[in-house]
């Protein structure tokens, strides 16, 4: 016991940091982009399928399209998938910035479908007593849109981030590195439980954290 101890401090002395880092970068980016990205899309599914704003049966059917497609994707095969692009775009395949370009892109899908539905559940009845003030849709979205949806989203923008965690340690199995890589590395390839149990305890704690900040985000922008 006192060995396995020992090696596994050893073990974390020595990967701990490069991995904590390689975590970050990766949910860094992919975080911070989908999340531009994923907002920007979703209003973008709703607004124009809603003909009180800008309704474009073309645009909404190609754009729902590539969400549904990109979202049928495992995103383990997504990642290999959009390797020429990721090479393309930041000039490596491997590495915490590549692996962050498919997180990126599975993330702003997901989050896309969460924003639209939260925008889905603002009272309608809201929004056409805001139209018949002569309120225009641009002063609709960002003051009734966006403040009764909120809650919902901040609560859609939680979830991607935990999905993150997730997504992570898939995309450190294939050259990206962190948290999860380096339980698979050393947990499951060379039998050092107590990295394993360590890793696992300490993506608990973030998911838990997570949640709890995210649900008090929600609950404060409650009205």
């Amino acid at each position: 016991m006192e060995e396995m101890l020992s090696e596994t401090l050893r073990i974390l002395h020595n990967e701990l940091g490069k991995a904590v880092y390689e975590t970050v970068v990766m949910m860094g980016i992919s975080f911070v982009l989908s999340s531009v990205l994923g907002i920007v899309l979703g209003f973008v599914l709703y607004l124009t399928q809603s003909q009180a704003f800008f309704k474009n049966r073309f645009f909404n059917a190609v754009s729902a399209d590539i969400v549904n497609i990109l979202r049928s994707v495992p995103f383990i095969i997504l990642v290999v998938f959009t390797l020429p692009f990721t090479f393309w775009l930041v000039g490596s395949k491997i590495g915490p910035v590549a692996a962050s370009v498919p997180m990126t892109i599975w993330a702003t899908v997901f989050l896309a479908r969460l924003i639209e539905g939260a925008l889905k559940e603002v009272d309608p009845g809201v929004i056409e007593a805001a139209l018949a003030t002569g309120a225009s849709p641009s002063l609709i979205i960002r003051k009734v849109l966006l403040v009764e949806a909120a809650p919902s989203i901040a609560r859609g923008i939680t979830v991607v981030f935990i999905s993150l965690i997730g997504a992570s340690a898939m995309a450190g199995m294939v050259g990206g590195g962190g948290i999860g890589n380096l339980a698979v590395q050393y947990g499951y390839y060379r039998y050092e439980t107590g990295v394993m149990l360590f890793t696992i305890i300490i993506l608990v704690l973030i998911v838990q954290l997570s949640q709890y900040l995210g649900d008090w985000v929600a609950k404060k922008l409650t009205h």
